[in-house]
């Protein structure tokens, strides 16, 4: 999402390259750069004023360590203040009270707040918590509804509501239910508006006052803009805020939001959706974002996703198989395209490594991940001899295949080139030749080129 923002930071910092040191007058230069970029990526103005003068300050009144260049120095600046301004550290839910613990989503309407329930009790409960979703919406039968859905898709418990109940009781009879059925945590999901009204407020500010949450957290979509800035303020103004979910943080907006909310409503951002799959609630943790702004990556966060997703049986399947000296095959090159779509896809896995290895893929995320389709579909196409032996994969057999996965032959070729690279790849990890790998890792994945 933040896509523009991190190549218009990263010239900036190619600017300072030719410098010999940090002056007022290239710093200045820079920061303007700065400036707009942030401006343009929706940033709310009174934020951008602050940060860029925090930057300035702190860039001229350090010593720039020998080994390290003007704009390296000045990246070291402005990672650590974006960090600062995201909220410094990641703050985890706060659920230390006499269970059940109540957990209030607030935000406006299409913020994402009902899902956001949903993928937050997955997470719960992966904790080993006891959850009890709740809604309070009864202006929007269909968001009782969707509720409802998720909840029997995730087996978390759903307390019924309609719409002929005031959103008050609802809350309360949750809560009674929660307690005598010995819930750790009761989530309730509140009712918005396409803008912000009085009586939108003064009905979540009661419900707050009737279960009195420990944590009270506002729902914001990060592909609303400079609206979202206000938003903020109005909600932090009416209800004492412990922290934010970041929504629809993989869309194409700019997404100044992320980098706002914190300073506007003073609250913490706890979680990040990245995704509308029923995962894809990750913490927030500034530090990573910051890096992923400037084009460093977020190496932590992919290797974290690949404990989760990896399966371990596969991975070591693989190993034993080079133990044995086996090559690697294309139905092993089939099980790395799958792991790799259980992490989220090509796309995904671009965002999190650093700019300058991404930039072999000139495709969009969208076509790199139909052409991950693409090959798994003409990998299906082979028969099994054909995917141990590829060298058998002669002209006459090439467009059969092509013919059975619905491409041109060229296509095939293709597929079979990556697949050798790959394997070369796998025998020089296997001969120790990591250095000569990373060298040669350009178009070795699907829809990279």
């Amino acid at each position: 999402m933040l896509d523009a923002l991190t190549q218009r930071l990263s010239s900036v910092i190619k600017t300072m390259r030719g410098h010999a040191r940090l002056t007022e007058e290239n710093v200045s230069e820079a920061l303007r750069e700065v400036r707009m970029a942030l401006l343009e990526a929706d940033v709310g103005l009174p934020v951008v004023k602050d940060f860029v003068a925090r930057v300035k300050e702190k860039a001229l009144g350090q010593d720039v360590i020998a080994s390290l260049t003007p704009g390296q120095a000045l990246v070291g600046v402005v990672h650590d203040e974006l960090v600062a301004l995201m909220g410094g550290t990641n703050a985890q839910l706060d659920l230390k009270t006499q269970p059940p613990a109540v957990i209030l989503l607030a935000g406006l309407q299409g913020a994402g707040k009902t899902t956001s329930a949903g993928k937050l009790a997955r997470l719960l409960k992966g904790a080993k918590k006891k959850v009890l979703l709740v809604s309070a919406d009864v202006y929007r039968p269909a968001a009782i509804e969707q509720l409802k859905t998720l909840a029997s898709q995730l087996a978390i418990d759903l307390f019924p509501s309609d719409a002929s109940q005031k959103p008050v009781d609802i809350a309360t009879n949750a809560l009674d239910w929660a307690r005598k059925h010995y819930h750790d945590v009761l989530i309730v999901d509140t009712a918005g508006r396409l803008a912000i009204d009085e009586a939108m407020m003064a009905e979540v500010k009661a419900v707050h006052a009737a279960v009195r949450p420990v944590e009270t957290l506002f729902v914001v979509d990060s592909m609303q803009g400079q609206d979202a800035v206000n938003v903020a303020r109005a909600f932090g103004e009416t209800l004492p805020l412990t922290g934010v979910i970041l929504t629809k943080l993989d869309g194409d907006a700019r997404g100044g939001a992320a980098l706002s909310v914190r300073a506007i409503t003073g609250a913490p951002i706890k979680f990040a959706g990245v995704s509308e799959k029923m995962d894809g609630l990750e913490p927030f943790h500034p530090e990573r974002m910051a890096s992923r702004i400037l084009g460093m990556g977020d190496i932590v966060s992919l290797v974290e996703d690949a404990r989760k997703s990896v399966d371990e049986g596969e991975a070591k399947k693989l190993a034993d198989k080079f133990k044995k000296g086996k090559d690697f095959d294309l139905d092993d090159f089939k099980v790395q395209i799958q792991q790799m779509k259980k992490m989220g896809g090509v796309s995904a896995l671009m965002d999190k490594l650093p700019a300058s290895l991404t930039q072999a893929a000139s495709q969009s995320p969208d076509l790199q991940e139909k052409s991950m389709r693409r090959t798994e579909g003409i990998i299906n196409a082979m028969t099994p001899l054909e995917r141990r032996k590829p060298e058998l994969i002669k002209a006459s057999r090439k467009r059969r295949i092509a013919a059975g996965a619905g491409v041109q032959v060229q296509e095939v070729n293709r597929l079979l080139n990556q697949f050798e690279q790959m394997q070369k790849m796998m025998k020089m990890m296997r001969s120790g030749g990591l250095a000569k790998m990373m060298r040669n890792m350009k178009g070795m994945l699907p829809g990279m080129r």
